[in-house]
């Protein structure tokens, strides 16, 4: 194997350790449409389900039964109609729906008994019917109306993986047929899921099967890999009539109703859902509810609050020493946490080589740790670098090693710092310097 190869490979390798590390005891919420219940790669995705449980993430099922739904009915030559995109649920067709639902649940719990993981099917869901909207009867279709989050958080804490039918109950036990997106982004949000995977059998979103606003730019292949909240507002109203951007917008709903990452993925490869998690760039369509969505560049009436914020750590000898001119000199370096109106935190990211950066003048109001704001401006900084090409981002740190390690940095030396930092190295202060791979 030659250098430039095994190099490849230690970059992914460290790659996935730190995204393992990032993820560990997080909990994603997975929908897997019907299509890829009975497609050949549906048990390599429940092997890969498998080993994100193994190394301690914790994620909950909700399986699309649209497929087996319409294959049952039917079976017992029971029709049905559907209206905006909606099955009508007939008194008739409920308990076969019922039945299909439960079918499709038990197939995935079967597949996963397989890797010793324990699962369980429940009725934790309270519907409500939808009702009569635009003159159309929906029958026994149901919204959910709320979620048993305590005995769902019981069984994640005992490693269970719970499986959710797209079936629900009202409180006199009435069963409802209930959109399986619309509970995956409940339950999302219900459970404060950190992301919220659909998986589905539907080719990757780009430039070729919808329309871009001309403000996005996308890399060659055209692919739409990641939006913002405002990117996927946008989006959504140059193609009000694709039918694609259904899953946009629940993606948008679950983003602003508190959900981090939302990811859209085609489940059709080998390996989708770990591509998609553990690479930088991944392989499907990411709406991202920016959590440093209070994270914005500094301007020129922050630099007092900025001094401010910094001066008792400067004074406790944890940061250097930085004037109002070192300030508007790097104002485009900067960051600040922002809430209401009032700066929390605040960091920068400066640039030495088109491969290297530091992360640098690190300060959070102590009053407002418990909001991890320092953890969050890291992040923010690594994502900006990971963007612009970085290949490593160092730290300088006296006081926070062990903070930085937790974080993903490693331990590095003098040496391994850009010739210019070299050259300003304090060795009275005899920083520590650690190093963040990409």
């Amino acid at each position: 194997m030659d250098k430039s190869t095994l190099r490849e490979h230690v970059d992914l390798i460290r790659e996935v350790f730190s995204y393992n590390r990032r993820f560990k005891d997080s909990l994603f919420v997975i929908k897997i449409d019907s299509s890829i219940i009975d497609h050949p790669y549906f048990s390599i995705l429940v092997k890969d389900l498998s080993l994100l449980h193994q190394n301690g993430i914790r994620f909950v099922i909700i399986p699309g039964a649209h497929d087996r739904i319409d294959e049952i009915l039917g079976q017992y030559n029971i029709s049905y109609e559907s209206k905006n995109g909606i099955r009508i649920s007939s008194e008739e067709s409920i308990n076969f729906i019922k039945m299909a639902a439960f079918d499709v649940s038990n197939k995935v719990m079967t597949q996963l008994s397989g890797y010793d993981i324990p699962s369980v099917i429940g009725n934790w869901v309270r519907a409500r019917a939808l009702g009569v909207l635009d003159g159309v009867d929906y029958q026994k279709t149901g919204r959910v109306d709320k979620i048993k989050a305590d005995s769902i958080k019981t069984l994640l804490k005992e490693g269970h993986i719970p499986i959710f039918p797209c079936i629900g109950w009202n409180a006199k036990g009435d069963p409802y047929n209930i959109s399986s997106d619309e509970l995956a982004r409940v339950i999302a949000v219900k459970l404060g899921a950190s992301k919220l995977f659909f998986i589905n059998a539907d080719e990757v979103l780009t430039s070729s099967n919808c329309r871009v606003p001309e403000e996005m730019n996308l890399p060659e292949d055209g692919r739409i890999s990641k939006l913002s909240l405002n990117q996927a507002r946008q989006l959504l109203d140059v193609n009000e009539e694709n039918p694609r951007m259904a899953r946009i917008r629940t993606a948008l709903e679950a983003c602003e109703q508190g959900v981090n990452r939302v990811h859209i993925v085609d489940g059709t490869s080998d390996g989708a859902l770990l591509k998609e998690i553990f690479s930088n760039l991944g392989i499907g369509t990411m709406i991202h509810n920016n959590t440093y969505e209070r994270i914005r560049d500094m301007e020129n009436k922050d630099i007092s609050s900025v001094l401010s914020l910094m001066k008792p750590f400067i004074d406790k000898g944890i940061l250097i020493s930085r004037s109002r001119q070192d300030l508007e000199e790097k104002k485009k370096d900067f960051v600040v946490y922002s809430m209401d109106g009032i700066i929390h935190g605040c960091g920068a990211l400066h640039s030495f080589s088109s491969e290297l950066a530091e992360i640098a003048a690190l300060a959070v109001d102590r009053k407002f740790v418990h909001l991890k704001i320092g953890g969050k401006i890291v992040a923010y900084l690594l994502d900006q670098a990971r963007e612009r090409g970085f290949d490593r981002v160092f730290v300088l740190t006296t006081q926070t090693t062990d903070w930085f390690l937790n974080l993903g940095f490693e331990q590095a030396d003098v040496e391994d710092l850009p010739e210019e930092k070299r050259a300003q190295y304090n060795k009275d202060r005899n920083s520590r310097v650690l190093m963040y791979r990409f």
